[in-house]
């Protein structure tokens, strides 16, 4: 009868043993987990953006004082942008080149208007002021700079000559001056980004 009361008993202790030793294990990996969390949550809210670099992301412009004809600087992510009010002549000029498909054959980076507008709003052309061939500014958006061989603008740093459309032309440049993401947040303002 002796020997039957210790194996109860080791039965017993056994069965507290297994639960307090589920106690620890569960105390221990909820203890790694929040000591998990944080040591990553700074590692990973470190990777997002701040609020300066947000304020930047975007940028709206008021184009209601652009007349046809006139161009205007803006600043996005630290870079100029060209906005331009083409003229009905000028588009007209531009799809001459877009539907001569020999000249159209002869453009280094071709694309079309349709492609570098707007649908609706074709008279509005939005381009980086950044030369694709070194990063130079171009000039022609302000009233009195060189407008180059083509109408549009003009690379002083390497000779990249582009016409109203924003594509080379000629000169060292490969591609056409980008064309950011941008929407028209109404009929006066433009928001890039």
């Amino acid at each position: 009868m002796a020997q039957e009361a210790s194996i109860d008993t080791a039965t017993v202790i056994d069965g507290e043993g297994v639960r307090r030793r589920d106690f620890i294990n569960i105390a221990a990996v909820s203890a790694a987990g929040v000591g998990a969390v944080a040591v990553v949550y700074p590692l990973i809210s470190q990777m997002a953006p701040s609020a300066d670099v947000l304020a930047e992301s975007s940028t709206e412009v008021d184009i209601s004082a652009v007349k046809p004809g006139q161009a205007i600087k803006a600043v996005f992510r630290k870079q100029p942008v060209f906005i331009r009010n083409l003229t009905d002549k000028e588009i007209e000029k531009i799809q001459a080149v877009d539907n001569d498909a020999e000249e159209f054959a002869k453009l280094k980076d071709p694309q079309k208007l349709t492609e570098r507008t707007k649908e609706g709003k074709t008279n509005w052309l939005i381009t980086m002021g950044v030369c694709t061939h070194l990063g130079c500014i171009p000039q022609g958006a302000a009233a009195g700079e060189l407008k180059g061989d083509f109408g549009g603008y003009f690379c002083p740093c390497h000779g990249s000559h582009y016409d109203t459309a924003a594509r080379i032309r000629k000169g060292p440049a490969p591609r056409n001056l980008e064309v950011p993401e941008y929407e028209f947040a109404s009929d006066t303002v433009v928001k890039i980004g």
